[in-house]
């Protein structure tokens, strides 16, 4: 009883710790900001990339960072990094458009360690699922809730598009400070979590490697995946307000809220249910198969929304779905079962930064290829093209990715039992 009392406690504090933490970076993305060119780049479009760009440096750093990291002092270092992203909006708001671009790198780079370090709260516990589960979909959540509150500050509290960032982390600093406490208040895992899911610690360089050469085609084709879903998830997350104007329909501030939380409530039911599957070879393949049919969903249900046979916002919501049940697993149990499959010792962090670096470098070159090539799809139709692409290549990658873990498994399995 004691053990389901701690996960739920901490699900909650990890949820609404990273809930609060997602408002500071994406409230932005639900304005415009029309009106202003920078490098011959659209100034939203400069804003997002400036800001992906922060983030994939900070998780190229965060691969040794975050790996190497100490359990200790941990709620020190989420208040200076949330305190430096929010000064970021002050600068925003303070210096003239678009010479506030800048702004936007100094947003990112310190809110992209913040993962690892809430992640490192949660992980190598046997209800890791179940937690790490209401913290991967916080983000799916968040998102939504960011835009509905910035959009609402701004229509009820008048406040300009500048301005509206840097208000929206007002409203979430102080429920953030408390969730921070409540963080600092979650027991380690205990003797049965190291049993069964490997004492988590921290990775020197020499151990890094070793984890690289022993699984490095596998670990390439899962970046590879990730990269495919980060993009389309940069894209959804960023210009989703883009794509309402685009189709012409009215959208109003509780709309991204609605979508995100229907999406969220679906895959924390599905994903903390793996919680029950105690086989982490089975879970970690299984986590796959989800994966499998996240792409072949998005895939589907484009080709249905292209036919007129679906409306704009079922389909939205339905290529979240999908999209998200690729892109969840990878940030909650997807690489910590990988751990307890092979029995190293090792963290999670370490393994979700080299796909997050990459991810973004993918989402980066993407962005500025719409750019500079001037790409005249609008986002709608942009991002129609990409969901299709990636759910083939998706399809493709996740099957030859399931072929090479099974083999691989079986010849640890050959080496464990020799005696």
């Amino acid at each position: 009883m004691q053990q389901v009392f701690v996960a739920l406690f901490a699900a909650f504090a990890s949820f609404a710790a990273y809930t609060c933490i997602f408002a500071f970076r994406k409230a932005f993305n639900v304005a415009s900001y029309e009106g202003h060119i920078l490098l011959g780049i659209n100034y939203k479009i400069a804003l997002v990339i400036t800001q992906v760009m922060g983030y994939m440096t900070s998780k190229f750093y965060g691969i040794r960072f975050i790996s190497e990291m100490k359990r200790i002092g941990r709620w020190k270092l989420i208040i200076i990094l949330v305190s430096i992203a929010w000064l970021s909006w002050l600068f925003f708001a303070l210096f003239p458009p678009p010479y506030n671009c800048w702004c936007l790198f100094l947003n990112g780079f310190p809110l992209g360690m913040l993962w690892g370090v809430v992640f490192s709260y949660v992980e190598g516990r046997r209800t890791t699922d179940l937690i790490s589960a209401a913290l991967a979909v916080s983000f799916i959540f968040a998102s939504g809730l960011a835009k509905s509150t910035a959009q609402w500050v701004m229509e009820s509290w008048h406040i300009s598009e500048y301005w509206m960032p840097f208000a929206v982390g007002a409203i979430f600093m102080p429920p953030l400070l408390l969730f921070i406490y409540l963080l600092e208040r979650i027991p380690p895992p205990n003797e049965e979590d190291e049993a069964e899911r490997m004492h988590r610690l921290p990775m020197p360089a020499e151990k890094r490697l070793e984890l690289l050469s022993r699984f490095l085609p596998g670990i390439v084709l899962l970046v590879i995946i990730y990269i495919l879903v980060t993009i389309l998830r940069e894209i959804r997350d960023s210009f989703m307000a883009d794509m309402w104007r685009a189709s012409g329909e009215h959208f109003e501030a509780g709309v991204f809220a609605q979508t995100e939380a229907t999406i969220s409530v679906i895959i924390l039911i599905l994903i903390a249910s793996m919680m029950f599957l105690r086989n982490n070879f089975k879970a970690f393949l299984i986590t796959q198969v989800i994966m499998l049919i996240g792409f072949i969903i998005a895939l589907l249900t484009t080709i249905i929304y292209l036919q007129q046979a679906c409306s704009l916002y079922n389909w939205m919501v339905l290529v979240g779905l999908g999209l998200f049940l690729v892109y969840i697993p990878f940030n909650s149990i997807l690489f910590d079962r990988f751990i307890a499959t092979f029995r190293f010792a090792g963290n999670v962090g370490f393994l979700i930064y080299i796909a997050d670096s990459f991810g973004y470098l993918g989402s980066v070159g993407v962005l500025l290829t719409k750019s500079l090539f001037q790409v005249q799809a609008n986002w709608l139709q942009f991002y129609i093209q990409v969901v299709l692409t990636t759910g083939m290549a998706g399809i493709i990658g996740t099957c030859i990715c399931m072929i090479y873990f099974i083999r691989k498994y079986r010849s640890f399995l050959r080496q464990s039992l020799r005696p």
